[in-house]
Protein backbone atom coordinates (compact mmCIF):
# COMPACT_ATOMS: atom_id res chain seq x y z
CA UNK A 1 0.00 0.00 0.00
CA UNK A 2 1.52 3.32 -1.12
CA UNK A 3 2.11 5.89 1.53
CA UNK A 4 0.05 9.06 1.18
CA UNK A 5 1.77 12.44 1.65
CA UNK A 6 0.09 14.96 3.91
CA UNK A 7 0.15 18.41 2.43
CA UNK A 8 -1.17 21.51 4.20
CA UNK A 9 -4.31 23.02 2.77
CA UNK A 10 -3.68 25.87 0.39
CA UNK A 11 -4.82 29.36 1.51
CA UNK A 12 -6.65 31.23 -1.21
CA UNK A 13 -6.69 35.06 -1.25
CA UNK A 14 -10.18 35.05 0.27
CA UNK A 15 -8.90 32.86 3.10
CA UNK A 16 -5.98 35.24 3.71
CA UNK A 17 -8.35 38.21 3.91
CA UNK A 18 -10.68 36.35 6.28
CA UNK A 19 -8.02 35.25 8.75
CA UNK A 20 -6.26 38.61 8.47
CA UNK A 21 -9.45 40.49 9.32
CA UNK A 22 -10.22 38.18 12.25
CA UNK A 23 -7.70 39.92 14.51
CA UNK A 24 -9.12 43.34 13.61
CA UNK A 25 -12.69 42.27 14.34
CA UNK A 26 -11.82 40.86 17.75
CA UNK A 27 -10.07 44.06 18.87
CA UNK A 28 -11.89 46.87 17.01
CA UNK A 29 -10.94 49.74 19.33
CA UNK A 30 -7.24 48.94 19.17
CA UNK A 31 -7.44 48.57 15.40
CA UNK A 32 -9.27 51.89 15.10
CA UNK A 33 -6.70 53.77 17.17
CA UNK A 34 -3.80 52.24 15.23
CA UNK A 35 -5.43 53.05 11.89
CA UNK A 36 -6.08 56.59 13.11
CA UNK A 37 -2.35 57.30 13.32
CA UNK A 38 -1.91 56.24 9.70
CA UNK A 39 -5.02 58.20 8.65
CA UNK A 40 -3.77 61.45 10.20
CA UNK A 41 -0.45 61.25 8.35
CA UNK A 42 -2.05 60.47 4.98
CA UNK A 43 -4.78 63.08 5.46
CA UNK A 44 -2.15 65.72 6.18
CA UNK A 45 -0.11 64.83 3.10
CA UNK A 46 -3.09 64.63 0.73
CA UNK A 47 -4.59 67.86 2.09
CA UNK A 48 -1.27 69.71 1.73
CA UNK A 49 -0.87 68.49 -1.85
CA UNK A 50 -4.50 69.28 -2.68
CA UNK A 51 -4.50 72.78 -1.17
CA UNK A 52 -1.16 73.59 -2.82
CA UNK A 53 -2.41 72.36 -6.21
CA UNK A 54 -5.66 74.30 -5.83
CA UNK A 55 -3.74 77.45 -4.93
CA UNK A 56 -1.45 77.06 -7.95
CA UNK A 57 -4.43 76.48 -10.22
CA UNK A 58 -6.07 79.68 -8.95
CA UNK A 59 -2.84 81.63 -9.43
CA UNK A 60 -2.41 80.25 -12.95
CA UNK A 61 -5.99 81.22 -13.71
CA UNK A 62 -5.36 84.72 -12.34
CA UNK A 63 -2.20 85.15 -14.39
CA UNK A 64 -3.97 83.84 -17.47
CA UNK A 65 -6.82 86.30 -16.97
CA UNK A 66 -4.66 89.32 -16.09
CA UNK A 67 -1.74 88.51 -18.37
CA UNK A 68 2.00 88.47 -17.80
CA UNK A 69 2.75 91.26 -20.28
CA UNK A 70 2.28 94.14 -17.82
CA UNK A 71 5.35 96.25 -17.00
CA UNK A 72 5.46 99.08 -14.46
CA UNK A 73 7.74 102.09 -14.41
CA UNK A 74 8.38 103.81 -11.08
CA UNK A 75 11.00 106.24 -9.73
CA UNK A 76 14.03 104.83 -7.97
CA UNK A 77 16.89 106.62 -6.23
CA UNK A 78 19.26 109.32 -7.41
CA UNK A 79 23.05 108.93 -7.25
CA UNK A 80 22.96 110.83 -3.95
CA UNK A 81 20.39 108.44 -2.45
CA UNK A 82 17.42 110.81 -2.65
CA UNK A 83 14.02 109.80 -4.02
CA UNK A 84 13.94 110.28 -7.79
CA UNK A 85 10.99 111.57 -9.80
CA UNK A 86 9.65 110.62 -13.20
CA UNK A 87 9.38 113.38 -15.80
CA UNK A 88 5.93 114.59 -16.75
CA UNK A 89 6.49 113.12 -20.24
CA UNK A 90 7.23 109.58 -19.00
CA UNK A 91 3.80 108.23 -19.90
CA UNK A 92 3.77 109.69 -23.40
CA UNK A 93 7.34 108.54 -24.06
CA UNK A 94 6.58 104.97 -22.97
CA UNK A 95 3.61 104.90 -25.32
CA UNK A 96 5.92 105.56 -28.28
CA UNK A 97 7.65 102.20 -27.94
CA UNK A 98 6.51 100.14 -30.91
CA UNK A 99 5.39 96.87 -29.22
CA UNK A 100 3.57 98.74 -26.42
CA UNK A 101 -0.17 98.18 -26.92
CA UNK A 102 -1.55 100.34 -24.10
CA UNK A 103 -0.19 102.71 -21.49
CA UNK A 104 -1.64 104.43 -18.44
CA UNK A 105 -0.40 106.13 -15.29
CA UNK A 106 -1.16 107.25 -11.76
CA UNK A 107 0.36 110.15 -9.84
CA UNK A 108 0.62 110.41 -6.07
CA UNK A 109 -1.06 113.47 -4.54
CA UNK A 110 0.99 113.60 -1.36
CA UNK A 111 -0.79 116.37 0.51
CA UNK A 112 -4.32 115.06 -0.09
CA UNK A 113 -5.36 112.94 2.91
CA UNK A 114 -8.56 110.91 2.82
CA UNK A 115 -11.16 110.93 5.62
CA UNK A 116 -14.69 109.64 5.95
CA UNK A 117 -15.92 112.89 7.55
CA UNK A 118 -14.51 116.12 8.89
CA UNK A 119 -14.94 114.75 12.43
CA UNK A 120 -12.09 112.25 12.02
CA UNK A 121 -8.81 113.29 13.74
CA UNK A 122 -6.14 114.35 11.24
CA UNK A 123 -3.71 111.62 12.37
CA UNK A 124 -6.14 108.80 11.54
CA UNK A 125 -5.47 108.55 7.82
CA UNK A 126 -5.99 104.74 7.69
CA UNK A 127 -3.01 104.51 5.35
CA UNK A 128 -5.09 105.57 2.34
CA UNK A 129 -3.22 107.33 -0.47
CA UNK A 130 -4.66 109.65 -3.10
CA UNK A 131 -3.69 109.13 -6.75
CA UNK A 132 -4.52 111.11 -9.85
CA UNK A 133 -5.32 108.61 -12.56
CA UNK A 134 -5.87 108.35 -16.27
CA UNK A 135 -9.23 107.10 -17.51
CA UNK A 136 -7.58 104.18 -19.33
CA UNK A 137 -6.10 102.68 -16.15
CA UNK A 138 -8.60 99.83 -15.74
CA UNK A 139 -8.20 98.71 -19.34
CA UNK A 140 -4.43 98.56 -18.90
CA UNK A 141 -4.56 96.67 -15.59
CA UNK A 142 -7.60 94.47 -16.12
CA UNK A 143 -9.13 95.49 -12.78
CA UNK A 144 -12.91 95.28 -12.40
CA UNK A 145 -15.30 97.67 -10.69
CA UNK A 146 -17.17 95.95 -7.86
CA UNK A 147 -19.71 98.71 -7.29
CA UNK A 148 -20.62 101.81 -9.26
CA UNK A 149 -18.64 102.92 -12.29
CA UNK A 150 -15.16 103.99 -13.34
CA UNK A 151 -14.00 107.53 -14.02
CA UNK A 152 -14.54 108.90 -17.52
CA UNK A 153 -13.74 112.08 -19.41
CA UNK A 154 -16.66 113.86 -17.75
CA UNK A 155 -16.30 112.74 -14.13
CA UNK A 156 -12.50 113.02 -14.29
CA UNK A 157 -12.81 116.79 -14.18
CA UNK A 158 -15.20 116.88 -11.23
CA UNK A 159 -14.80 115.91 -7.53
CA UNK A 160 -15.53 112.22 -8.02
CA UNK A 161 -13.45 109.33 -6.74
CA UNK A 162 -13.14 105.58 -7.08
CA UNK A 163 -11.92 103.70 -3.99
CA UNK A 164 -9.73 100.63 -3.88
CA UNK A 165 -11.15 97.54 -2.18
CA UNK A 166 -9.16 97.93 1.06
CA UNK A 167 -9.65 101.70 1.16
CA UNK A 168 -13.43 101.31 0.93
CA UNK A 169 -13.35 98.75 3.73
CA UNK A 170 -11.26 101.00 5.99
CA UNK A 171 -13.62 103.91 5.36
CA UNK A 172 -16.68 101.78 6.06
CA UNK A 173 -18.07 102.17 2.54
CA UNK A 174 -19.79 99.12 1.12
CA UNK A 175 -20.98 100.49 -2.21
CA UNK A 176 -20.80 103.61 -4.36
CA UNK A 177 -23.62 106.10 -4.78
CA UNK A 178 -24.45 109.80 -5.13
CA UNK A 179 -25.00 110.07 -1.37
CA UNK A 180 -21.65 108.49 -0.47
CA UNK A 181 -18.93 111.08 -0.03
CA UNK A 182 -15.45 111.36 1.44
CA UNK A 183 -13.08 114.23 2.15
CA UNK A 184 -9.91 114.30 0.02
CA UNK A 185 -7.53 117.13 0.73
CA UNK A 186 -10.36 119.02 2.44
CA UNK A 187 -12.57 118.76 -0.66
CA UNK A 188 -15.74 116.68 -0.61
CA UNK A 189 -15.63 113.97 -3.31
CA UNK A 190 -18.50 111.70 -4.32
CA UNK A 191 -17.66 107.98 -4.39
CA UNK A 192 -18.73 106.85 -7.86
CA UNK A 193 -17.09 103.41 -7.74
CA UNK A 194 -15.39 100.75 -5.65
CA UNK A 195 -12.82 98.40 -7.21
CA UNK A 196 -12.22 94.70 -6.83
CA UNK A 197 -8.77 93.75 -5.46
CA UNK A 198 -6.03 94.53 -8.00
CA UNK A 199 -3.73 91.51 -8.08
CA UNK A 200 -1.11 93.12 -10.33
CA UNK A 201 -1.31 96.59 -8.80
CA UNK A 202 -1.82 96.19 -5.03
CA UNK A 203 -1.08 99.89 -4.49
CA UNK A 204 -4.57 100.62 -5.83
CA UNK A 205 -6.25 98.58 -3.10
CA UNK A 206 -5.47 101.23 -0.47
CA UNK A 207 -6.01 104.25 -2.70
CA UNK A 208 -8.58 106.88 -3.53
CA UNK A 209 -8.40 107.47 -7.28
CA UNK A 210 -9.41 110.83 -8.76
CA UNK A 211 -9.30 112.25 -12.27
CA UNK A 212 -6.07 113.82 -13.52
CA UNK A 213 -7.69 117.22 -14.29
CA UNK A 214 -9.48 117.61 -10.95
CA UNK A 215 -6.32 116.59 -9.07
CA UNK A 216 -4.41 119.41 -10.76
CA UNK A 217 -7.22 121.95 -10.34
CA UNK A 218 -8.39 121.18 -6.79
CA UNK A 219 -5.68 119.19 -4.99
CA UNK A 220 -2.42 120.83 -6.09
CA UNK A 221 -1.19 117.86 -8.13
CA UNK A 222 1.99 118.70 -10.10
CA UNK A 223 1.14 116.46 -13.07
CA UNK A 224 4.11 114.08 -12.67
CA UNK A 225 3.27 110.37 -12.80
CA UNK A 226 4.62 108.14 -10.04
CA UNK A 227 3.82 104.84 -11.77
CA UNK A 228 3.42 104.14 -15.47
CA UNK A 229 1.78 100.90 -16.61
CA UNK A 230 2.39 99.42 -20.06
CA UNK A 231 0.97 96.41 -21.85
CA UNK A 232 3.08 94.88 -24.61
CA UNK A 233 2.84 92.01 -27.05
CA UNK A 234 3.70 88.81 -25.15
CA UNK A 235 6.68 88.01 -27.34
CA UNK A 236 8.10 91.53 -26.94
CA UNK A 237 7.89 91.98 -23.17
CA UNK A 238 11.60 91.49 -22.52
CA UNK A 239 12.53 93.74 -25.44
CA UNK A 240 10.29 96.49 -24.13
CA UNK A 241 11.65 95.99 -20.63
CA UNK A 242 15.21 96.55 -21.82
CA UNK A 243 14.43 100.00 -23.29
CA UNK A 244 11.63 101.19 -21.02
CA UNK A 245 13.78 102.94 -18.40
CA UNK A 246 15.78 104.89 -20.98
CA UNK A 247 12.62 105.82 -22.86
CA UNK A 248 10.65 106.96 -19.81
CA UNK A 249 13.50 109.11 -18.48
CA UNK A 250 16.17 109.62 -21.14
CA UNK A 251 18.16 112.02 -18.96
CA UNK A 252 18.52 109.63 -16.01
CA UNK A 253 17.54 106.03 -16.88
CA UNK A 254 19.43 104.82 -13.80
CA UNK A 255 16.81 106.55 -11.64
CA UNK A 256 13.98 104.44 -13.07
CA UNK A 257 12.78 101.07 -11.80
CA UNK A 258 11.08 98.70 -14.23
CA UNK A 259 9.27 95.68 -12.82
CA UNK A 260 6.96 92.94 -13.97
CA UNK A 261 4.14 92.44 -11.42
CA UNK A 262 3.46 88.88 -12.53
CA UNK A 263 6.99 87.96 -11.39
CA UNK A 264 5.97 88.80 -7.82
CA UNK A 265 3.02 86.42 -8.08
CA UNK A 266 5.29 83.72 -9.48
CA UNK A 267 7.71 84.28 -6.58
CA UNK A 268 4.79 83.94 -4.19
CA UNK A 269 3.96 80.62 -5.84
CA UNK A 270 7.57 79.45 -5.43
CA UNK A 271 7.51 80.40 -1.75
CA UNK A 272 4.26 78.48 -1.37
CA UNK A 273 5.89 75.41 -2.92
CA UNK A 274 8.74 75.59 -0.40
CA UNK A 275 6.22 75.81 2.43
CA UNK A 276 4.35 72.86 0.91
CA UNK A 277 7.55 70.80 1.06
CA UNK A 278 7.86 71.57 4.78
CA UNK A 279 4.27 70.51 5.46
CA UNK A 280 4.75 67.32 3.44
CA UNK A 281 7.73 66.53 5.65
CA UNK A 282 5.59 66.96 8.75
CA UNK A 283 2.94 64.71 7.20
CA UNK A 284 5.61 62.08 6.50
CA UNK A 285 6.69 62.22 10.15
CA UNK A 286 3.08 61.71 11.23
CA UNK A 287 2.83 58.78 8.83
CA UNK A 288 6.01 57.25 10.26
CA UNK A 289 4.62 57.61 13.78
CA UNK A 290 1.47 55.86 12.60
CA UNK A 291 3.59 53.03 11.20
CA UNK A 292 5.31 52.63 14.56
CA UNK A 293 1.86 52.40 16.13
CA UNK A 294 0.88 49.63 13.72
CA UNK A 295 4.09 47.72 14.49
CA UNK A 296 3.45 48.04 18.21
CA UNK A 297 -0.11 46.80 17.77
CA UNK A 298 1.03 43.77 15.78
CA UNK A 299 3.75 42.84 18.31
CA UNK A 300 1.22 42.96 21.14
CA UNK A 301 -1.21 40.96 19.03
CA UNK A 302 1.36 38.20 18.54
CA UNK A 303 2.08 38.06 22.28
CA UNK A 304 -1.61 37.89 23.16
CA UNK A 305 -2.44 35.25 20.55
CA UNK A 306 0.32 32.73 21.21
CA UNK A 307 -2.23 30.10 22.15
CA UNK A 308 -4.11 30.67 18.88
CA UNK A 309 -0.86 30.39 16.95
CA UNK A 310 0.08 27.15 18.72
CA UNK A 311 -3.36 25.66 18.06
CA UNK A 312 -3.20 26.50 14.36
CA UNK A 313 0.30 25.08 14.08
CA UNK A 314 -0.76 21.84 15.81
CA UNK A 315 -3.67 21.54 13.38
CA UNK A 316 -1.31 21.67 10.41
CA UNK A 317 -0.81 25.37 9.59
CA UNK A 318 2.65 26.04 8.20
CA UNK A 319 5.00 28.78 9.24
CA UNK A 320 4.37 30.49 5.91
CA UNK A 321 0.62 30.49 6.54
CA UNK A 322 1.07 31.99 10.02
CA UNK A 323 3.40 34.61 8.61
CA UNK A 324 0.92 35.42 5.84
CA UNK A 325 -1.92 35.74 8.35
CA UNK A 326 -0.21 38.38 10.49
CA UNK A 327 1.27 40.20 7.51
CA UNK A 328 -2.20 40.39 5.96
CA UNK A 329 -3.57 41.74 9.24
CA UNK A 330 -0.93 44.48 9.27
CA UNK A 331 -1.63 45.37 5.64
CA UNK A 332 -5.37 45.53 6.23
CA UNK A 333 -4.86 47.75 9.25
CA UNK A 334 -2.64 50.13 7.25
CA UNK A 335 -4.94 50.08 4.22
CA UNK A 336 -7.90 50.97 6.44
CA UNK A 337 -6.04 54.00 7.81
CA UNK A 338 -4.65 54.94 4.39
CA UNK A 339 -8.00 54.98 2.60
CA UNK A 340 -9.69 56.82 5.45
CA UNK A 341 -6.87 59.37 5.52
CA UNK A 342 -6.96 59.88 1.74
CA UNK A 343 -10.71 60.45 1.87
CA UNK A 344 -10.31 62.89 4.76
CA UNK A 345 -7.57 64.76 2.88
CA UNK A 346 -9.79 65.10 -0.20
CA UNK A 347 -12.68 66.41 1.92
CA UNK A 348 -10.43 68.94 3.68
CA UNK A 349 -9.07 70.14 0.34
CA UNK A 350 -12.55 70.51 -1.16
CA UNK A 351 -13.86 72.42 1.86
CA UNK A 352 -10.87 74.79 2.01
CA UNK A 353 -10.92 75.41 -1.75
CA UNK A 354 -14.65 76.13 -1.60
CA UNK A 355 -14.09 78.57 1.27
CA UNK A 356 -11.35 80.38 -0.66
CA UNK A 357 -13.23 80.31 -3.97
CA UNK A 358 -10.53 78.20 -5.63
CA UNK A 359 -10.94 75.22 -7.96
CA UNK A 360 -10.62 72.05 -5.88
CA UNK A 361 -7.78 69.98 -7.32
CA UNK A 362 -6.32 66.87 -5.68
CA UNK A 363 -3.54 65.15 -7.68
CA UNK A 364 -4.48 61.54 -8.31
CA UNK A 365 -0.85 60.54 -7.93
CA UNK A 366 -0.90 62.01 -4.42
CA UNK A 367 -3.87 59.89 -3.34
CA UNK A 368 -2.57 56.72 -5.00
CA UNK A 369 0.94 57.34 -3.72
CA UNK A 370 -0.35 57.97 -0.21
CA UNK A 371 -2.28 54.71 -0.08
CA UNK A 372 0.69 52.86 -1.58
CA UNK A 373 2.93 54.37 1.09
CA UNK A 374 0.63 53.12 3.83
CA UNK A 375 0.74 49.62 2.38
CA UNK A 376 4.54 49.75 2.28
CA UNK A 377 4.65 50.97 5.88
CA UNK A 378 2.14 48.30 6.87
CA UNK A 379 4.28 45.60 5.28
CA UNK A 380 7.41 46.84 7.06
CA UNK A 381 5.58 47.26 10.36
CA UNK A 382 4.07 43.80 10.23
CA UNK A 383 7.10 41.93 8.91
CA UNK A 384 8.88 41.38 12.24
CA UNK A 385 5.73 40.40 14.18
CA UNK A 386 4.76 38.01 11.37
CA UNK A 387 8.19 36.35 11.33
CA UNK A 388 8.14 36.11 15.13
CA UNK A 389 4.73 34.48 15.09
CA UNK A 390 5.82 32.04 12.37
CA UNK A 391 8.83 30.85 14.39
CA UNK A 392 6.81 29.93 17.47
CA UNK A 393 6.73 26.15 17.87
CA UNK A 394 3.33 24.57 18.65
CA UNK A 395 4.48 23.22 22.02
CA UNK A 396 6.02 26.54 23.07
CA UNK A 397 2.94 28.49 22.06
CA UNK A 398 0.44 26.14 23.68
CA UNK A 399 2.50 25.96 26.88
CA UNK A 400 2.28 29.74 27.32
CA UNK A 401 -0.31 30.62 29.97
Amino acid sequence: MAATSLRPARMWPSDVLRVGAAGLRTRPLRALLSALGIAIGIAAMVAVLGISSSSRAELDHTLSALGTNLLTVSPGKTLMGADARLPATAEAMAGRIGPVESVSAIGRVTAAKVYRTSKIPAVETNGIATYATRTGLLAALGVKVRSGTWLNAATGGYPATVLGSAAAERLGIGHAGPQTQVLIGGVRFTVVGVLDPAALAPELDTAALVGWPVAQARLGFDGRPTTVYTRSADAEVEAVRSVLAATANPEAPNEVQVSRPSDALAAKQAAGQAFTGLLLGLGAVALLVGGVGVANTMVISVLERRAEIGLRRSLGATRGQIRTQFLAESLLLSALGGMAGALLGVVVTACYALYQGWPAIVPSWGVIGGVAATLAIGALAGLYPAIRAAHLSPTEALATP
